[in-house]
C-alpha cells in the first residue's frame, strides 16, 4: 500500500466516528477499528521490502524552491515505530470501547484518537523535516484534545494545558534546530541530511542545532527538567494514558533522537547532554514513582524513568547502546501499555486508584492479577520476561560508560535507578493484589468483561514470549538497529539471550532486585522520610513561571495593544523609519546613473490634482460623503497614472475596484452619521501628522534615489518577461504572473476576499437579529428627499446594457492571458453590471431574477481554483503549476488552451460572489426585512407607480394639546 494512503487513512477516518455517533458506541468503535486495521494491514504489505533492506519512498513536490515537499520514507526504524503506533492502537480501541461510560461522547473521543494516530504515523514516516515539524505540532494539538477529553475535570484541563505548553515550547525550539540542519546541508530531506554526518558535525552551528533539537525531544519525551508534565496528563481517560504515554506521544522524542542518531551522535556534546539527561531522569523518575499512591501516577513516573533509560542508551553513542534502546522500546511498549490498561481496569471496577485503599485483589480479580503481575515483573527486570533482557543490556552498556571522567558514576546510578524501579514494581504487586481482602472498597471488585482484559492480555503474551524466546525478535531488532545507526557504526555482534554468564550486569541486576525487595520491606519508614524531606514541587515552579511570564507580557503589551489602530500604525511606522534612517546614515549611496526626465504639462496637471485631492481628504476627512468622493478622485488619478506608465491591466483593475468599492461604501455610509466625531486631542493629531509626513518624506527619498540608479542585480521582471510565453503560454505578463508564477498569492487573495464578504454577511445577521435592529426599524428613508427611487431612464438603460456588460466581461476574461484583462477584472466588470441592476430596479426585483447563492459562488470559485492547482500533482508538477497547448479546430485558426483559464475562472467566481454577497448584506440592512417587498419604496417595478407620500402633519401651536392620531 502507498505510504500516502497509510498516513492519510487515520485523518480521513477521523470523519467517521462523529458521523456514526448516533448509530451507537459499537459503531463508533467499529469504524475506528476498521480504519486503524486498514492502515495496519497497509503497513504490513511493505514488510517484505523492509526485510530485504529496502527503503520505501513516496514523494510529491509541494514547494521545491522552499524545500517543502510531501516526501515519505519507510525504513526499518519507521516501520518499527509505525507498527507500535498502529498495532497498540488497535488494542486501545477495543479497550476504550469497553472502558468509556455511556456519558462519554464516543464519536468525539475516537475522532481525536485517529487524528493523533495519523499525526504520529506522519512523524515516523516523514522524509522531510519541515513536514515532520507539521506532524509534530499536530501531535501536540491532538494530544491536548485527548488529555483534556474529560472537560468537566479541572485537573484534566490543567494537564492538557501543561502538556501543550511544555511540548509546544519544545517544538518551537526544535523548529529552529531543524532549520539550521537544513541550511547546513542545503536540503530539508531527511534522507539527504542523514548522509552528511561529517558536514554537520564540522559546522560551527552544530552545537546550537543539537541543543535546539534535543530541547524538542526532551520536552516531548518528558526528560528532566521537563518531566513534570507527563504525570499531570494522567487526568486523561486511561485509554489515552495507555496509548499516548507508553507507545506513542512520549516515544516521539525518542524516535527523533533515534532518527537523528547517525548525524548527531558520537560527539562529546551529544554524549554529555543526552547521557546526563537520561541517567538523571531515570533515577529521579524511579524514586518519585515509589512514593506515589495513585496507580496511574506511579506508572506515569515509571514511564518517565524508563524513557530516561532509553535516552541514556542512545546517549552513549555506541551501536550496542542503540540496539539495547531499540529492544527496550519494544519491551516497554508491551508491558507499560498492559500495566496502564490494568490500572484502568482496577479503577473501573473499584472506583479508586489509591493504592492505600486497595489490597487483596488477587482473589477478587484473578485475571487482572495475572496480567498486571506479569507486566510489573517484566518492568522490574525479572528473568524469563522481556524487561529482564533489555534491562541487562542497559546495565551492561552502563558498566562500560565513563561520564565526566568517572567510570563508576553511570553504573552506580543505573543500579540505583533499577533498584527503585524494582521497588515500585514490587509495591504495585504487593500493595494492590496481596494482603487480606478488604470490606471498604468504594465498589465491589471483580474482573471486567473480556473486551477490557483481552487487549492487555495480548500484550502480556508478547511479554512472556519475548522473555522466554528472545531469538524470535532478534532478527527484527537488529534490522531496526541497522536502520538506526546507518553507516555511522558497525552492527553489534551481541545476541539476545537469557544467560550471558557471570557479568557485571548480572551482579548489578541482583543488587537491584534484592535492594528493591528490601526497599519494599522498609517502605513505611522510607515514606515518612520522603514526606518529611523538603523538595521543590515542579508543578508549583511551572505555574509560577507561567504566571510571571503572563504578568511580564501584560506589562509590555497592554500599554501598546490598546485597540487603537492609530497607535499600532504610529509604532510600526516609527520603527520602520528608525531602521531606514539607521541604514541610510550608516550605508553608502552609489552615484546616480540616470538623468531626470522632463515632465510635460499633462503629468504635472494630473499630479497636482492627485496632491490636491489627497490634501483635501486629510483636511475634510470628517465629512464622510465628501471623503468618499475625494477617495474616488484619488483612485481615478492613480488609474490614469497606470495608463500613462503603460500598465493597462493595473489601470483597468484600479478603475473597476474604485467603482465597486465606491458603491459599496455609499451603501455602508447610509447607516453612519454624516460626520465623523472628533475623538483625538490636538497633541495626538500633531503627533500623527508628524509621523505621516516623516513617512511620506522617507518614501519619497527612497523612490527618488532608487529611480535615479540602475538595479545592482537583474530585476525579477526580466525573468517574467523572458518566461511569460515560454513557461506560462501567455504574452500578457501581468496575467501570467497572477495565474502561474505567483498563483499561490492570487489563490490566497481570493480566499481572503471571500472571508471578508462572509464576515460582512455575518455582521449583517448580527445586526438584524440583535439590539441594533430596533434602531434600524426607526430609520425610515425620506421619500421627499429621495424623490423617484427608480428613474425610468436608468432602469431601461441598465437593462439594455446588461447583455453588453456580460459580453464585455466574457471578452475581457478570454483575452486576459495575452491581452489586458483576466478573471479578476472580468469579475469586477460583471459585478458592476449586476450592481447597476440593483441600483436601478431595486433589490427585490433584481434578486428575484438572479437566484444565485452568493456563498456558493464564492465557494465554487475557491474550489475550482484549488482543484486546478491540485491537478498539477497528477502530472508530477508543484501545486498550481499551469500547463498549456495549442489546438486547431477547422475552420478556425490555431488557438491556445491553458489550465490557467480554469484558475482564472475560480478567481472570476470568487470576485463576483464576494461583491454580490457584500451588496446583498447592505441591501438587507436597507430593506429592514420586516417590510414586505411590495411595500418597500426601494423595490418598485417600473411598471408600477411610486407610492404617494402622505402630507406631513401641520405643526401644532404651542400650548395646544395634539388631537388623537397626530404625531
Amino acid at each position: 500500500m502507498s505510504l500516502f494512503i497509510i498516513v492519510a487513512l487515520p485523518f480521513l477516518g477521523a470523519l467517521l466516528p462523529g458521523l456514526m455517533n448516533s448509530a451507537g458506541r459499537s459503531a463508533c468503535a467499529g469504524v475506528t477499528f476498521t480504519v486503524s486495521l486498514a492502515a495496519f494491514v497497509g503497513l504490513l504489505t511493505n514488510l517484505p521490502a523492509i526485510i530485504a533492506g529496502e527503503v520505501v519512498t513516496a514523494r510529491i513536490d509541494w514547494m521545491p524552491v522552499l524545500g517543502l515537499n510531501f516526501t515519505l520514507m519507510l525504513d526499518a526504524l519507521g516501520f518499527f515505530f509505525a507498527l507500535l503506533i498502529l498495532g497498540i492502537g488497535l488494542l486501545i480501541i477495543i479497550y476504550a470501547r469497553n472502558y468509556l461510560s455511556r456519558k462519554d461522547n464516543m464519536g468525539e473521543f475516537f475522532t481525536y484518537l485517529l487524528l493523533f494516530q495519523g499525526a504520529m504515523v506522519g512523524i515516523v514516516l516523514s522524509d522531510n523535516i519541515l513536514l515532520l515539524l507539521v506532524f509534530w505540532e499536530l501531535t501536540s494539538m491532538s494530544s491536548f484534545l485527548l488529555i483534556g477529553f474529560w472537560k468537566h475535570l479541572p485537573e484534566g484541563r490543567q494537564g492538557a494545558r501543561m502538556a501543550l505548553t511544555v511540548t509546544g515550547a519544545g517544538g518551537l525550539s526544535m523548529i529552529g534546530g531543524m532549520l539550521i540542519l537544513g541550511q547546513i546541508v542545503g536540503s530539508y530531506d531527511l534522507s539527504v541530511i542523514l548522509q552528511n554526518r561529517e558536514l554537520i558535525q564540522a559546522d560551527p552551528l552544530y552545537l546550537p542545532a543539537l541543543i535546539l533539537i534535543l530541547l524538542g525531544c526532551f520536552t516531548k519525551s518528558a526528560q528532566f527538567p521537563f518531566h513534570f508534565w507527563l504525570p499531570h496528563a494522567m487526568a486523561a481517560p486511561t485509554p489515552v494514558s495507555a496509548y499516548l504515554h507508553s507507545a506513542t506521544m512520549v516515544k516521539a522524542g525518542i524516535f527523533l533522537m533515534a532518527r537523528m542518531w547517525p548525524v548527531l551522535a558520537g560527539t562529546p556534546e551529544w554524549f554529555a547532554i543526552v547521557t546526563t539527561a537520561g541517567i538523571v531522569t531515570m533515577v529521579l523518575g524511579a524514586v518519585i514513582a515509589l512514593f506515589k499512591h495513585d496507580l496511574k501516577a506511579l506508572l506515569a513516573f515509571s514511564t518517565v524513568s524508563h524513557l530516561g533509560l532509553i535516552t541514556l542508551l542512545l546517549g552513549t553513542g555506541t551501536a550496542f547502546g542503540a540496539m539495547a534502546a531499540v529492544f527496550h522500546i519494544l519491551n516497554h511498549a508491551t508491558f507499560k501499555a498492559a500495566l496502564f490498561m490494568s490500572a484502568g481496569i482496577i479503577d473501573h471496577e473499584t472506583n479508586t486508584r489509591d493504592i492505600r485503599r486497595l489490597g487483596g485483589l488477587r482473589k477478587l480479580m484473578p485475571v487482572t492479577f495475572v496480567i498486571a503481575t506479569l507486566a510489573a515483573l517484566s518492568m522490574a527486570g525479572i528473568p524469563l520476561l522481556n524487561g529482564f533482557l533489555s534491562k541487562e543490556m542497559m546495565l551492561e552498556e552502563a558498566s562500560h560508560t565513563t561520564l565526566y571522567g568517572t567510570p563508576w558514576l553511570v553504573p552506580a546510578l543505573a543500579t540505583v535507578g533499577s533498584l527503585f524501579s524494582a521497588a515500585y514494581c514490587f509495591r504495585l504487586i504487593g500493595h494492590v493484589f496481596f494482603g487480606p481482602v478488604r470490606d471498604d472498597y468504594p465498589a465491589h471488585p471483580h474482573d471486567p468483561p473480556a473486551g477490557m482484559w483481552l487487549p492487555p492480555a495480548t500484550l502480556v503474551v508478547l511479554v512472556v514470549a519475548i522473555g522466554v524466546a528472545p531469538f524470535l525478535v532478534e532478527p527484527f531488532v537488529k534490522l531496526v538497529t541497522g536502520a538506526l545507526i546507518g553507516s555511522a557504526a558497525e552492527m553489534p555482534s551481541a545476541h539476545l539471550q537469557i544467560w550471558h554468564g557471570l557479568t557485571p550486569a548480572l551482579y548489578m541486576s541482583i543488587v537491584a532486585v534484592t535492594g528493591g525487595l528490601l526497599m519494599l520491606a522498609l517502605f513505611r519508614p522510607a515514606l515518612r522520610l520522603w514526606d518529611a524531606a523538603p523538595r521543590p514541587e515542579a508543578k508549583t515552579i511551572f505555574e509560577a513561571i507561567v504566571e510571571s511570564s503572563a504578568a511580564a507580557a501584560r506589562l509590555l503589551i497592554l500599554p501598546l495593544h490598546n485597540g487603537a489602530f492609530t497607535r499600532y500604525a504610529a509604532i510600526g511606522t516609527v520603527a520602520i523609519l528608525a531602521a531606514g534612517f539607521h541604514a541610510w546614515t550608516t550605508g553608502t549611496i552609489a552615484e546616480a546613473t540616470r538623468e531626470m526626465q522632463s515632465a510635460g504639462p499633462v503629468p504635472i496637471a494630473g499630479w497636482l490634482m492627485l496632491v490636491t485631492a489627497t490634501v483635501a481628504l486629510v483636511l475634510l476627512h470628517r465629512n464622510r460623503l465628501l471623503s468618499l468622493i475625494l477617495i474616488g478622485i484619488v483612485g481615478l488619478m492613480v488609474s490614469i497614472g497606470f495608463v500613462f506608465f503603460s500598465a493597462p491591466d493595473l489601470a483597468m483593475t484600479q478603475f473597476t475596484v474604485e467603482v465597486v468599492t465606491i458603491i459599496l461604501l455609499l451603501l455602508a455610509l447610509n447607516f453612519l452619521p454624516n460626520r465623523t466625531p472628533i475623538e483625538s486631542t490636538v497633541l495626538r493629531r500633531v503627533r500623527d501628522a508628524g509621523v505621516a509626513i516623516a513617512g511620506g518624506l522617507a518614501t519619497f527619498a527612497l523612490a527618488y534615489h532608487y529611480l535615479l540608479r540602475d538595479a545592482v542585480t537583474t530585476p525579477i521582471s526580466e525573468f517574467h518577461l523572458t518566461n511569460s510565453y515560454e513557461g506560462g503560454g501567455g504574452t500578457n505578463v501581468v496575467n501570467v504572473i497572477l495565474v502561474d508564477f505567483r498563483g499561490f498569492d492570487t489563490y490566497g487573495e481570493i480566499i481572503v476576499l471571500g472571508i471578508a464578504a462572509l464576515l460582512i454577511y455575518a455582521l449583517t445577521e448580527t445586526l438584524l437579529s440583535g439590539p441594533v435592529r430596533a434602531r434600524l426599524l426607526n430609520r425610515l428613508p425620506s421619500h421627499t428627499i429621495s424623490g423617484d427611487a427608480h428613474p425610468m431612464m436608468m432602469v431601461v438603460l441598465t437593462r439594455v446594457i446588461m447583455p453588453v456588460v456580460m459580453m464585455v466581461g466574457f471578452y475581457i476574461f478570454l483575452r486576459g492571458h495575452n491581452e489586458p484583462g483576466g478573471g479578476f477584472i472580468a469579475g469586477l466588470i460583471v459585478s458592476i453590471g449586476v450592481v447597476m441592476q440593483y441600483m436601478a430596479s431595486g433589490f427585490a426585483w433584481t434578486s428575484a431574477r438572479l437566484k444565485y447563492p452568493y456563498h456558493g459562488v464564492i465557494g465554487a470559485g475557491v474550489l475550482i481554483a484549488g482543484l486546478t492547482g491540485i491537478g498539477a500533482w497528477f502530472f508530477g508538477k508543484p501545486f498550481l503549476t499551469s500547463n498549456f497547448t495549442y489546438i486547431r479546430i477547422p475552420p478556425f485558426d490555431e488557438f491556445e488552451v491553458a489550465t490557467a483559464a480554469l484558475f482564472d475562472l475560480g478567481v472570476f467566481l470568487a470576485v463576483v460572489g464576494a461583491v454580490m454577497l457584500s451588496l446583498e448584506s447592505f441591501s438587507r440592512l436597507a430593506r429592514r426585512t420586516h417590510v414586505p417587498d411590495s411595500e418597500h419604496p426601494m423595490d418598485i417595478d417600473p411598471s408600477r407607480k411610486a407610492p404617494v407620500e402622505p402630507a406631513p402633519p401641520s405643526p401644532t401651536p404651542v400650548g395646544q394639546i395634539p388631537a388623537k392620531g397626530d404625531v
